[in-house]
């Protein structure tokens, strides 16, 4: 795997161990007689993953001066709602993966039925986080986050892009459609992470705007390399299923563009993001190294 920058490295593992702890913390756990649904829960949120969404959260607000307690809470709200869509995603009727983050996926470790419940059970527990006033003392800031946080996860963000991607196992897509898929079913996501800090922080317009399109390009960035790990990579480097994509016939930016035009526009976009963040004058040093290291990563 290419190195990544030390400050980065550390940055990212702090974060993750801090969101590991909160979500230890948030996620239920105990002797009821639903306890196998907690366990499953808690078997697929906990203990792995690059924590990427959580560490935009935690970086986008501490351009803010956000109390980092009430960061925490967003960040892990959003993991758990990646959490949920992994889950899902894993799941027969969808990929039908057998393994995630270098272990058996949730269905396979427990069944279908418990799997489905798990994710439904990370999804709800989500906005129930951003609902608390312990993450945020001002009712339109939590409303703000419970929204965005909606629409990016909905049936026009992540959930509908997931039906995109269904569609294209027998549709054939061009560019501009892969495109609108990649960006619902990965992007929004990545987009409402790096806005929620603006939220969180009541950023000025200009600067939440800046935020929502270095996503923006980021998200696609992020897409073009997860295919082309898809179609290159082995399961030992990604620690996940791979020639997934190829397996079901769909088009992605790697079968239309090829894998070195495919490449080629990821470094586009990670530059082109990176220039949306000139307005925080260098003070987004996390977030550009976040840019680099998504088109860098070999899992």
């Amino acid at each position: 795997m290419p190195s990544l920058h030390p400050d980065l490295a550390t940055a990212m593992t702090d974060i993750a161990a801090a969101v590991e702890r909160t979500m230890d913390r948030l996620l239920p756990k105990g002797g009821l007689a639903e306890n196998r649904l907690f366990d499953a829960m808690r078997y697929g949120a906990l203990g792995g993953g690059k924590r990427l969404r959580p560490f935009l959260v935690m970086s986008s607000a501490s351009l803010f001066g956000v109390n980092e307690s009430c960061a925490l809470r967003a960040a892990t709200a959003v993991e758990c709602i990646h959490c949920y869509s992994l889950i899902h995603d894993d799941l027969p009727a969808m990929d039908n993966s057998d393994l995630r983050r270098g272990k058996p996926t949730v269905h396979k470790e427990y069944d279908d039925a418990t799997a489905i419940l798990a994710g439904d059970a990370l999804l709800t527990l989500a906005f129930e986080i951003l609902a608390d006033p312990l993450t945020h003392e001002d009712p339109h800031v939590r409303c703000a986050l419970v929204t965005e946080l909606a629409k990016a996860s909905g049936g026009q963000g992540m959930v509908g892009g997931q039906m995109l991607d269904l569609v294209a196992e027998t549709t054939a897509l061009d560019i501009g459609a892969i495109t609108r898929l990649q960006r619902m079913k990965t992007g929004d996501l990545i987009a409402f992470s790096a806005v929620a800090g603006g939220i969180l922080g009541r950023a000025a317009a200009q600067n939440h705007n800046a935020l929502r399109n270095y996503a923006h390009d980021l998200g696609l960035a992020f897409q073009i390399i997860d295919d082309l790990l898809d179609a290159e990579g082995t399961e030992a480097e990604t620690g996940k299923s791979v020639g997934r994509d190829a397996g079901a016939g769909k088009a992605t930016f790697v079968t239309i563009l090829g894998p070195d035009r495919a490449r080629a526009q990821a470094h586009l976009l990670s530059e082109q993001a990176i220039r949306h963040l000139n307005v925080f004058s260098g003070r987004a040093g996390a977030l550009e190294d976040v840019a680099r290291f998504v088109v860098e990563r070999r899992k």
